[in-house]
């Protein structure tokens, strides 16, 4: 009988972005490959590699939502009908539909693990998401074979929560590729800059992200107003889509700020992007090990960033760039003024970076996650 593995998240993007490496792992291994998420890529003409089966589920974002229950007997079904020997599932509600539909095939054998990559009840989160997500995580323990936490205070709460899941572990992200993304030579950066029409006096400031409230880009350009004065040829470089992008070209708009920030939708071309620039900001109120900070540490980019779970375990301040208070336009403002008028800083805390982001790397973390399967396997 062949051996089959199923991906589940909330849509085929997150699973193509972090996951295809471990679906490479199982194809090489004989295993046939599922995955049950939202279809975002088609719209962009992109593909998953590395699969057999592909169930395109629209997720709902909201847990209050009626259409969940026919989701979950949909997700039923396709366990069911599949038997998989192996479920790995990510996003938190997603994570929470999977587990209850697979419980009857474990006692058959089957392997659920689910990633946490970032419990919504953290250190500075509202009181209602303790209320709401904590008992339903601690609860939704008990059907997981493996818990896969990816950064220090969610590992920790696991453990000292009393979750029960088989096994608890610590992973240091989903990786990044240090091929992919690394350092260049100036004359490199140089021609990236004039390809994507910078100048080599630009002062550039990047953040790849989503624009939804958690990832705050309006804390990034409030701090780009504060600065036109101080550094009149700073451009704030915002890579992504997402509901609240007009509602931050209005802001800049407002702040009389439009000329210095670029908004460039949708790319894939983010590792020519990020490395021509001078430094990374993150403005996020949340994260669980983000994947964009740990490229940029990779690529020799200093680093601003706000004072949340996921950046403070990869920004040490003063080491490798500086960690703010999310909503201290003021004192990211100033940091990031530091870093521009200090060359020799932004080079040493460049070097740092690119020291400790060694232990992300997908490399690494390849080893780690192949380990975690052959243990159940």
């Amino acid at each position: 009988m062949v051996k089959k593995v199923l991906f589940c998240a909330s849509i085929q993007g997150h699973i193509r972005n972090f996951h295809t490496p471990y679906m490479k792992l199982f194809k090489e291994n004989g295993y046939e490959v599922h995955v049950v998420g939202k279809d975002n890529l088609s719209v962009r003409s992109l593909k998953l590699d590395y699969v057999d089966k592909v169930y395109n589920i629209n997720f709902e974002r909201s847990p209050f939502k009626l259409r969940n229950l026919q989701i979950y007997r949909n997700l039923a079904n396709i366990i069911n009908d599949n038997k998989y020997d192996v479920i790995h599932c990510h996003t938190p509600l997603v994570g929470v539909l999977t587990r209850f539909a697979a419980r009857n095939i474990r006692k058959n054998g089957s392997k659920v693990i689910y990633t946490a990559h970032g419990f919504h009840f953290c250190q500075g989160a509202p009181l209602k998401n303790w209320l709401l997500y904590y008992p339903i995580e601690k609860t939704m323990s008990y059907y997981t074979d493996c818990l896969i936490t990816i950064n220090k205070e969610d590992y920790e709460r696991a453990i000292k929560g009393g979750f029960k899941a088989k096994k608890i572990v610590m992973v240091n992200g989903v990786g990044v590729n240090t091929d992919h993304f690394r350092p260049l030579e100036i004359s490199d950066i140089l021609k990236l800059r004039e390809k994507f029409n910078y100048s080599k006096n630009q002062f550039l400031m990047f953040y790849a992200a989503e624009f939804n409230h958690n990832k705050n880009q309006q804390l990034l350009i409030k701090s780009i107003a504060n600065l036109k004065k101080d550094i009149p040829n700073a451009k704030l470089v915002l890579a992504g889509t997402g509901p609240l992008l007009k509602k931050c070209q209005v802001l800049a708009e407002e702040l009389g700020v439009s000329d210095m920030v670029d908004f460039l939708g949708f790319r894939e071309d983010v590792n020519e992007i990020l490395p021509m620039c001078d430094m990374v900001v993150a403005s996020s109120l949340r994260e669980g090990l983000p994947v964009n900070v740990m490229e940029a540490m990779a690529t020799g980019r200093p680093l601003v960033v706000t004072d949340v779970r996921g950046h403070r375990d990869l920004v040490n301040t003063g080491v490798n760039g500086y960690v703010v208070k999310a909503d201290d336009v003021k004192s990211f403002s100033y940091s990031i003024k530091k870093l521009y008028e200090d060359d020799k800083l932004r080079n040493e805390f460049g070097k740092r970076g690119i020291e400790l982001v060694k232990k992300y790397s997908l490399e690494n973390v390849l080893k780690r996650m192949e380990q975690i399967y052959l243990d159940f396997l």
